[in-house]
């Protein structure tokens, strides 16, 4: 109350309003300086340490390797953790920005997390083209096998010999490989159905110089893929290469037609085996 009594005579020129006004300015103003002032007894809140250029260079070190050795983008809460209290984690990013900058890796933040990335222009460099192989499945072998040893021959003739219905996947994924392809139809069966048979990738894949070379009776039985006691009158064909005119439509058009017959009819194809 030593500035109230102090301005007491400038507050006896005063009306009761306007003192009361002033009482109330100098009461906040005296309030507003106590609020400011540190209760006495309380330590003063830490400096902020100073680190020499040593301490801080080691510290963007550990950021580095932090960063480097991460599974994932680390943000820089979790960074701060690992470093020493009051380290400058921001100065030692930004540090670490400029220094990989244009590098063939770069320091950048993504989602709010800080990782290495390659340089966008080197991707191209760390590109690999790997062959995955394949698989075929029993149904697709078994078709293979039917039109290697039947060929050329219908749809229905490969349902005839594996008694059940060829699915559309496999007679594709034999096409796709190359390994067979559409060799006219067969003009003297009604609506002319497509004709299948082997291509030279087959061949070249199985290392064969011609489809005659393909195992007879004889060789399957001593490789132990025939039973010894077969029914009577079981025979293998004699598989022979096929002339692009063999019981082949010459009118047609091979190729686009056949397709598009193939790709028409798929709907009322059966999915499975």
């Amino acid at each position: 109350m030593t500035a109230f009594q102090d301005d007491g005579r400038a507050l006896r020129n005063l009306d009761a309003r306007e003192a009361q006004a002033v009482l109330r300015e100098e009461f906040a103003a005296d309030m507003t300086s106590s609020d400011e002032t540190p209760e006495e007894g309380r330590p003063p809140a830490p400096a902020p340490p100073a680190w020499t250029d040593e301490e801080r260079a080691l510290h963007q070190r550990m950021v580095e390797a932090l960063l480097f050795a991460a599974a994932e983008p680390l943000d820089t809460a979790t960074i701060a953790a690992r470093l020493p209290t009051g380290a400058d984690v921001e100065g030692a990013i930004a540090a670490l920005v400029e220094a990989y900058r244009g590098g063939g890796v770069e320091l950048v933040r993504v989602s709010g997390k800080w990782r290495f990335v390659t340089a966008a222009d080197l991707a191209h460099i760390l590109e690999t083209e790997q062959l995955q192989p394949r698989k075929l499945s029993r149904a697709a072998l078994e078709t293979l096998a039917i039109i290697a040893y039947h060929q050329p021959c219908t749809r229905a003739d490969i349902e005839d010999v594996r008694g059940v219905q060829v699915s559309k996947g496999s007679l594709d994924m034999l096409l796709e490989l190359g390994w067979v392809a559409l060799k006219g139809r067969r003009k003297d069966a009604p609506g002319r159905p497509v004709l299948y048979a082997t291509t030279e990738a087959f061949l070249e894949h199985f290392g064969l110089e011609s489809v005659a070379d393909l195992p007879g009776m004889s060789d399957l039985k001593a490789a132990g893929l025939l039973d010894a006691r077969l029914p009577p009158g079981f025979a293998v064909p004699s598989p022979r290469d096929v002339d692009d005119n063999d019981d082949a439509d010459e009118e047609d058009d091979a190729g686009s037609e056949f397709a598009r017959d193939f790709l028409d009819n798929a709907d009322e194809e059966a999915a499975g085996d």
